[in-house]
């Protein structure tokens, strides 16, 4: 097999584990990011995404003499609009190119052509750096290049005339989680949202920072596309309210295999028709797989679960595994996973953050903590329910998480059900208060769909209000547990629970508004 030479500026198509490949081109890493040890690696910039990865150098084809190949094994809009924005990428590329070409034409003589080549090369390099501003943020000034680091120490040519001199080698499709720079490959970047409902593509993202931390991201493979590779491993699911038939919803489409079950059995019907299986009880659906998530209204739900009659602790066995996504107090995490490991299980904390609507689009945000190999083997389940999962430590640690986002998230609601309020009762116009706010710093996909919720009329629960008041009294208990101050929260609770006395706890938590209305 002929050797590959790669280098910095080339265009290659980049795969990561079990994920389709993807084109992409080799940059400079920023500077403060450490190149993984072991074998070579180059860091990838991914085109139609804000992704940047470590790749390994076998893992990287030159994407000139495969573009066809990769097309035809790889489906998907998104993946059409990197392969175009590759395209244009080249279109630019080469533009520049015939317009210094033209430059030194008419203002160089011929014992300058070289040189003027030479600058045509740096012309396209500095067309490669543009594109790379998200880098720079990162990077504080450009890094010196390591030819070390290189398969061919040479000037850098432009990359609309690479020379690949080795093509045909197959790729490495290995499983992400086996990979030992895993952990370290990829660097953190922030998704701006798009102008479509259509969801963000999906990434694959590692961080790990100081605290113990990491996330997890899908590589660029949306629900749209179905590019996600599903597990081998037979999953079960508990609770099928506002966030866990979405979350069954996409785990099905893809391509998992899903045993369910539900206090109320009905809910299970349309899942058995999507091709689900049925679970008569908690215990025989966690005896029946190897990993089983549950995701009900409360603590109490959570335990009731774990340890009532034909409860999950009756299926648990050594080495089944164990996921509450449930969003309860980290004291209740803390019994759950004593009990499931105390029999062998494993355990993992896995509450999520979102909406029915997020849930449906597979978009929500998962915390997780717990046992970090239940968490590597739930990553393909990770990628279909959400756009993003981090990993926080130790169990409890999601759940004080959650609840502190929750608070936060609820305190907001209620203080803008507040402002409304008093902006009609001050002769003000509603919906001029909600325009001017989304016209500001505060502007948020939030602030308008529920504003919009509350100018119509329009309560259809897409977070219960009741599940917002019980997630503020467990924050509120979580702090006084450490004796730190809460009187914000305090306060939106106490607005959240008139509410409820007016009959809005099956509403969804912008009918808060109502509780200033009576």
């Amino acid at each position: 097999m002929a050797t590959v030479h790669l280098r910095i500026g080339d265009l290659v198509w980049g795969k990561l584990g079990r994920y389709p490949p993807w084109p992409g081109k080799i940059v400079s890493p920023p500077k403060d990011l450490k190149k993984p040890r072991g074998k070579k690696c180059f860091f990838v910039k991914f085109f139609g995404t804000e992704d940047h990865a470590w790749i390994k150098v076998e893992q990287l084809k030159p994407y000139h003499p495969h573009k066809e190949d990769m097309i035809k094994i790889n489906k998907g809009k998104r993946f059409q609009q990197a392969v175009d924005a590759v395209e244009e990428f080249l279109k630019k590329a080469k533009g520049k190119e015939q317009a210094s070409h033209n430059s030194d034409d008419k203002n160089k003589s011929a014992a300058s052509d070289a040189k003027g080549r030479k600058n045509s090369a740096k012309a396209v390099k500095v067309l490669l750096e543009e594109d790379e501003e998200d880098l720079n943020a990162h990077r504080g000034g450009c890094p010196q290049r390591d030819d070390k680091d290189l398969t061919d120490s040479d000037p850098e040519p432009s990359s609309v005339q690479r020379l690949v001199s080795g093509t045909g080698f197959k790729w490495d499709s290995s499983p992400v989680k086996d990979d030992p720079h895993f952990h370290h490959f990829l660097l953190s970047q922030s998704e701006k949202p798009g102008s479509s409902m259509e969801p963000i593509s999906k990434r694959l993202k590692i961080v790990e920072e100081d605290t113990g931390s990491t996330s997890i991201q899908a590589a660029d493979s949306t629900a749209i596309n179905g590019s996600i590779t599903p597990t081998d491993k037979r999953i079960g699911f508990l609770g099928l309210g506002l966030m866990g038939s979405g979350i069954v919803s996409n785990l099905l489409k893809m391509g998992h295999v899903v045993t369910v079950w539900n206090r109320t059995a009905e809910k299970c019907d349309l899942f058995i028709q999507e091709g689900a299986r049925l679970g008569r009880t908690p215990a025989e659906v966690v005896s029946m797989c190897d990993i089983t998530f549950s995701c009900v209204s409360d603590p109490k739900a959570a335990r009731d679960l774990v340890l009532g009659p034909s409860g999950v602790l009756q299926g648990i066995r050594p080495g089944k595994c164990y996921v509450e996504m449930s969003t309860v107090d980290p004291e209740t995490i803390t019994e759950l996973a004593q009990v499931i490991t105390s029999r062998g299980g494993r355990f993992l904390e896995a509450p999520v953050s979102g909406s029915q609507q997020l849930s449906n689009d597979g978009m929500l945000v998962i915390l997780a903590a717990g046992d970090r190999t239940v968490y590597e083997d739930c990553s393909s389940c990770f990628q279909a329910m959400g756009k993003t999962s981090f990993f926080l430590g130790e169990a409890g640690n999601a759940a004080k998480m959650m609840l502190i986002l929750n608070m936060v998230q609820g305190s907001f609601m209620a203080t803008i059900a507040e402002g409304l309020t008093l902006t009609q009762a001050t002769g003000q116009s509603q919906q001029t208060f909600l325009d001017i706010l989304c016209q500001g710093q505060m502007a948020s996909t939030f602030l308008d769909q529920k504003c919009q919720n509350i100018l119509q009329g329009n309560f259809k629960p897409d977070y219960y209000l009741k599940h917002i008041q019980k997630d503020l009294r467990l924050a509120i208990s979580m702090g006084d547990s450490v004796n730190h101050p809460t009187p914000m929260a305090a306060a939106a609770n106490e607005v959240y629970k008139r509410a409820k006395a007016l009959d809005q706890s099956d509403n969804d938590m912008s009918a808060v508004y109502r509780a200033y209305i009576h």
